[in-house]
């Protein structure tokens, strides 16, 4: 109702300040003629004291009777002609067309609008989120769910069908063999039996016990994810908690993690996780490729509009990379880590980064042997992440690492 009575007050103050305007333009041109017309019978008035004072020439006098006359026969025709010029739609005509405008944009509100469509504050709409969140399908339903929205299998391949069934039974036979069990896991999943193949991993990690690594969970919950259509289920989102309580930095089930939070109506939580998963790398990552897809949409969504992804030319050495560089000669290595530190300190100083990256530029600074170029960067990130002790400890131990903080 407040929108409507907004809407309606607005549209007659705009149409009366229009109707206003015109119907003071309809006569405008008549009320100047007047005012002329007044103006130049008093300077003939004039004229005739001046004339009789003695301060004007009968000469002058009569000239400037003339061109006064002139002006005012010019100003008679000028207000004679007025009406015509101001001939045009009358007032009831103005207010007949003023009314069809209005009724017809109301109608085409209707018709495209969407009336008594409420208003969505931060609030509700993080209420809505929790809500999705709550009512999400268990994983069998979701299963079930996504089954019936798959296209039908092709056919299986019989050599292939016989080599599952020879696994299957090897396994079946030898159910306390982790190598079997992960293999059958591994094949179940190429062949598109993902409900098996979770199956299988989950007695893989139960047998594994305390030495389940947080990849065998993040791996578990990726095939729950597969099966289940691509939904994060609430006995995926478990799994993939214990995998980071194992490995917080599991760049798998971080990515799942974002995409739950996307499922559950979160993109500005989303945007953080998948930020740092891309701004890490490594740049073959399976995950990187829909990241990179989906992250400036998820930047506009979370109100990052100025942000800009990284490159992946301008990302700087991993561990990975200067593992590899230490089979290179010295020249070609210093030349590859050289590359690659100029594009990340270039990255940092145009877009900033994460703790990482800058621990990771001076570590690679210090490699280099150029510690004041690391000495300056070490006091640069002490301003950047002073309010940060965690993040601050970690590029501190980078720079004692390079040799720049005793």
């Amino acid at each position: 109702m407040l929108f409507w009575t907004l809407t309606i007050a607005l549209a007659l103050a705009v149409a009366l300040y229009l109707a206003r305007a015109y119907m003071r333009g309809r006569g405008a041109d008549a009320p100047a003629a007047a005012y002329d017309l007044r103006v130049f019978r008093d300077q003939l008035a004039e004229l005739d004291r001046d004339l009789a004072r003695g301060v004007l020439a009968p000469e002058d006098a009569e000239r400037a009777k003339a061109e006064i006359s002139r002006r005012i026969l010019e100003a008679d025709r000028q207000a004679a002609a007025a009406p015509a010029r101001a001939s045009g739609p009358g007032p009831y005509v103005v207010a007949v067309f003023g009314a069809l405008v209005l009724a017809g944009s109301f109608f085409v509100y209707q018709s495209l609008g969407a009336p008594g469509y409420g208003d969505l504050p931060l609030a509700r709409r993080v209420a809505m989120s929790e809500e999705v969140y709550a009512a999400r399908l268990p994983q069998d339903e979701a299963e079930e769910t996504a089954a019936l929205n798959m296209a039908p299998a092709p056919p299986a391949d019989p050599r292939m069908a016989e080599l599952m069934d020879k696994l299957r039974s090897a396994v079946a036979s030898r159910p306390n063999d982790t190598e079997g069990l992960e293999l059958l896991a591994r094949n179940e999943a190429a062949v598109g039996n993902y409900r098996a193949a979770w199956e299988a991993q989950r007695r893989l990690i139960a047998l594994k016990g305390d030495a389940a690594s947080g990849e065998d969970h993040a791996a578990l919950a990726e095939l729950m994810i597969l099966a289940a259509g691509g939904v994060v289920s609430p006995e995926a989102e478990a799994v993939l908690a214990r995998a980071l309580e194992l490995d917080p930095a599991n760049g798998s089930a971080r990515y799942f993690l974002g995409l739950m939070l996307a499922q559950a109506g979160r993109p500005d939580r989303t945007f953080t996780v998948w930020r740092g998963l891309l701004e890490e790398g490594p740049e073959d990552a399976p995950w990187m490729p829909p990241i990179r897809a989906s992250i400036a949409e998820l930047a506009w969504l979370a109100g990052e509009e100025g942000y800009t992804p990284p490159s992946a030319e301008s990302r700087g050495p991993s561990e990975d990379d200067m593992q590899a560089a230490a089979d290179m000669t010295p020249e070609d290595r210093e030349v590859m880590i050289r590359g690659m530190v100029e594009g990340l300190n270039a990255r940092l100083a145009g877009e900033g980064g994460t703790s990482d990256d800058w621990a990771r530029l001076i570590g690679a600074l210090g490699v280099l042997g150029e510690t004041e170029r690391a000495s300056a960067i070490w006091n640069e990130a002490q301003d950047i992440f002073a309010a940060s002790p965690d993040d601050l400890e970690k590029v501190a131990a980078a720079a004692r690492a390079a040799g720049v903080l005793q």
